[in-house]
């Protein structure tokens, strides 16, 4: 192979993913508040991001971020088990499993890299790992990385799950881990947790939960889709949607906590979280218990908007959530219509293979307790226009 031609396969996959409609392009915008940013001097009210309780401007929020870093500089710099480990890293992590209920916490630096490492750490070549065929990228990179026997069961599917257990159970396997979300990103649906978690325990199985998307909006004080649920071993959420930061956290038992601690390289091998982000997280955390007049209006939001996409014609798939799919199948139309909304003033991104089945493209409508049902309206009366064009 000659110097000329060994970017030929970049220049051919960029070609493949344009000629598909699926290439994809960074946008940058400066945000005003919650549910408004904006680009140059066009202004765009935000139906893509995933602040829900609009905690990232929060006064309290911003100004304990400052403060842990005047107190603390900028940086941890180093890993946690050097000496990137601050009494606020800890004061957190046992502040999180009070809050949630569990008897340990412990503190990743996103959720990416916590679900893509966690999961090789559980595991052996004589693992399974059963996963839902929907599961978050993370979840699945994780899976394909380990050593493990991959396997996925339908989606939402307990009956699936029950037979791939009841087959897995007659297998030579060390140890068998079922990993799904609780409320899935791209679809807003919800698993049933208690259904899965009673099979894992009846086969023996470790299960591990994703609530990334319903911490902070759903449960009990906002405390998530797993917090009444018995028999999860281990719980991620992440601290950059709900709680308007950054990281994530997972929640689990004392001694796990310390086999993740001495055995799992995404946490071992980085540096630690900087002040200013467990600054934020820890605000957020005293803030989100007590939020439920902003939920309320939140789950107000989803029923006005749920209705007014149906109404408009489209399907919204089987979304339970403030994640609602604006269905339209091809990756051309989910290009246009994003593109007709941000022409009038809304940013509703268009996700398209290969984040969402072939077939499936659509527009990802996400909902916070900062939007206003005047905004919505608006937003609606747009999406009818297209519709109707």
């Amino acid at each position: 192979m000659s110097s000329s031609q060994k970017y030929d396969f970049v220049d051919k996959a960029l070609a493949k993913r344009k000629k598909r409609h699926q290439f994809r392009e960074l946008t940058s915008f400066i945000p005003s508040d919650a549910v408004t940013l904006s680009n140059g001097d066009k202004q765009y009210l935000n139906f893509s991001g995933n602040d829900y309780l609009g905690l990232s401007h929060h006064p309290k929020v911003t100004e304990r971020s400052q403060l842990y870093t005047e107190k603390y500089g900028a940086g941890a710099t180093a890993s946690r088990l050097i000496n990137g480990t601050f009494d606020i890293h800890d004061r957190l992590e046992r502040k999180l499993a009070q809050t949630f209920g569990w008897e340990s916490a412990l503190v990743f630096n996103s959720g990416f890299q916590a679900n893509s490492t966690i999961i090789s750490t559980l595991t052996d070549r004589h693992s399974l790992i059963l996963a839902d065929k929907l599961s978050h990228r993370s979840l699945l990179q994780g899976s394909l990385a380990s050593r493990a026997a991959f396997r996925r069961f339908k989606h939402n599917s307990v009956t699936d799950l029950a037979d791939q257990l009841k087959n897995a159970d007659e297998e030579d396997f060390s140890r068998i881990i079922v990993v799904t979300e609780s409320l899935f990103s791209m679809d807003g649906d919800c698993a049933e947790l208690q259904k899965i978690a009673d099979l894992c325990n009846k086969f023996g199985a470790l299960l591990f939960v994703d609530d990334a998307h319903a911490v902070g909006v759903w449960g009990e004080q906002g405390l998530g889709f797993t917090h009444s649920v018995k028999g999860i071993d281990i719980v991620l959420a992440t601290c950059g949607k709900a709680f308007g930061a950054f990281g994530a956290f997972v929640l689990c038992g004392k001694e796990m906590r310390d086999y993740l601690l001495n055995f799992c390289p995404g946490f071992i091998y980085t540096t630690a979280l900087p002040p200013a982000v467990i600054g934020a997280v820890d605000a957020s955390l005293e803030l989100i218990p007590n939020m439920d007049s902003e939920r309320e209006e939140l789950y107000k939001h989803i029923k006005i908007m749920q209705k007014g996409i149906t109404e408009a014609g489209f399907s919204i798939g089987s979304s339970q959530s403030q994640i609602i799919p604006i269905m339209v199948g091809s990756e051309e139309n989910a290009l246009n219509l994003a593109e007709f909304l941000k022409n009038n003033g809304f940013l509703a991104t268009a996700i398209r293979p290969p984040t969402v089945p072939r077939g499936s493209a659509r527009i990802r409508i996400t909902l916070s307790s900062h939007h206003k049902k005047g905004q919505i309206e608006e937003f609606l009366t747009a999406l009818n226009r297209w519709s109707n064009g």
